[in-house]
């Protein structure tokens, strides 16, 4: 899964005392998604092997931009922007971090506080007071600008129509620049991040070996230099990037992915994707994860596996609540049985979900049932809805609706508040009354 430089220096270098891992993590967005899981989980394997771990957020890189993995200029982010997304991310950071050490407790029967906190740092905190010409006095010396355009990240730009801009060129330099910060005053000497970053991660061992940008310090000392470990970008078995859904980025953030569409996410993963993602997405054990695979394979239309991965990652990310209220809202938009569910429990589960509708007691009551659907857009159009009714096909609760003059009543609701409208096989309302 991971490629490295020197792995069995590495190997060595890890199995001597505790050490400090780091990942970057780029402040375009003010959540974190999927495809962040990984180098989180990364840094978490670290973490609860007693190494200190380090998630820096891109501050100040985030406002040139990384050329990697791109064929086109990016747009330049807008500086409030870029300062009010690190600020999101610093608080989702933690909160993963102290959502997976309870997940990893329980799975793996560690005492919380032998895990050594996370350390959350910004890379802005030494680039806002670095002026440019000492920056290239001592930083741009040590690099070639020959080695600089053999970088894959610069020599596919090169290749493309639109070239790449000095600004794009001069990135690598920034972040070689924070592993060697990194490294001469926490100590940092392992480098984490995406196969596209191998080329930036090189730039910051090349930095660390020839630096001398200040005093030397006790890090510097030491006989050990980087190390850079990289993982595949990821994709599943039919090409698509990991982490979307129908183009969308599942996010971490319930307020932007709900419980029950992080959930659905992994629910829906392929049989010949679930394997890799137990191994890679839960801290399940290997012999466990290999007696699951052997129980799915003799009933896969059951989806266990698929199951358990989506148990486990949504454990994981979102804690017992949100686990809970993932399975009460999967029972509500795609099982049968509503006998055992509550009101309470059916509006938790579905918060910041649209499907979700408060309805003052007047027009639940009173408006007909088409028209309701119609009118919080289940529906194009009242006759829209007449003719779904006609067809069979508009349901409340589970029943079908027979008569277009159909009106709600507190006895036909669940827990006499709720009403799951349903047209056809997959759209969902879910009427509340207040």
């Amino acid at each position: 899964m991971t490629t490295s430089v020197r792995p069995h220096e590495l190997n060595s270098h890890l199995e001597k005392c505790s050490r400090t891992v780091y990942a970057g993590i780029d402040p375009t967005a003010k959540s974190l998604h999927a495809g962040h899981l990984i180098p989180l989980l990364c840094l978490l394997h670290f973490q609860l092997r007693g190494n200190k771990i380090v998630a820096l957020i891109g501050g100040a890189t985030g406002l040139v931009g990384d050329p990697s993995g791109r064929l086109t200029e990016r747009e330049l982010s807008d500086a409030a922007q870029v300062e009010f997304n690190a600020s999101k991310l610093t608080a989702a950071i933690s909160r993963f971090f102290s959502q997976a050490a309870l997940y990893a407790t329980a799975k793996r029967s560690i005492q919380r506080p032998a895990i050594p906190e996370v350390q959350i740092l910004n890379n802005i905190t030494w680039f806002k007071d670095l002026n440019l010409l000492d920056f290239l006095r001592s930083t741009g010396t040590h690099f070639r600008v020959n080695q600089m355009v053999a970088r894959d990240s610069v020599r596919t730009r090169m290749n493309a129509q639109q070239g790449i801009n000095f600004t794009e060129f001069t990135y690598q330099l920034l972040q070689a620049y924070d592993f060697y910060e990194l490294y001469r005053t926490k100590g940092c000497t392992v480098q984490i991040g995406g196969s596209d970053q191998w080329g930036n991660i090189l730039s910051g061992l090349e930095l660390i070996d020839k630096g001398r940008l200040a005093s030397i310090s006790v890090a510097e000392q030491s006989e050990q230099k980087g190390f850079a470990l990289t993982t595949p970008l990821l994709t599943t078995s039919s090409g698509e990037k990991f982490g979307k859904s129908a183009g969308n980025a599942i996010w971490l953030d319930e307020s932007l992915s709900s419980y029950l569409d992080f959930y659905q996410f992994f629910l829906r993963t392929t049989d010949a994707d679930v394997v890799k993602y137990l191994k890679m997405f839960t801290l399940l054990p290997v012999e466990e994860i290999e007696s699951i695979v052997k129980d799915h394979k003799s009933r896969p239309e059951h989806r266990m596996a698929q199951r358990i991965l989506a148990e486990e990652v949504t454990l994981l990310v979102h804690g017992e609540d949100g686990l809970r209220a993932a399975k009460v809202a999967t029972k509500v938009l795609f099982g049968a049985d509503y006998s055992s569910l509550r009101a309470d429990q059916i509006i938790k589960s579905l918060r910041n979900d649209p499907r979700l509708v408060f309805c003052s007691e007047d027009e639940m009551f009173t408006e007909l049932l088409p028209n309701l659907a119609a009118h919080h857009g289940l529906l194009p159009s009242k006759s829209a809805a007449r003719q779904l009714v006609s067809a069979g096909g508009l349901y409340v609760n589970n029943t079908p609706v027979r008569d277009p003059r159909l009106r709600l009543t507190r006895e036909s609701l669940l827990d006499g508040r709720v009403a799951v409208v349903r047209a056809g096989k997959d759209k969902h309302l879910v009427l509340v009354s207040k």
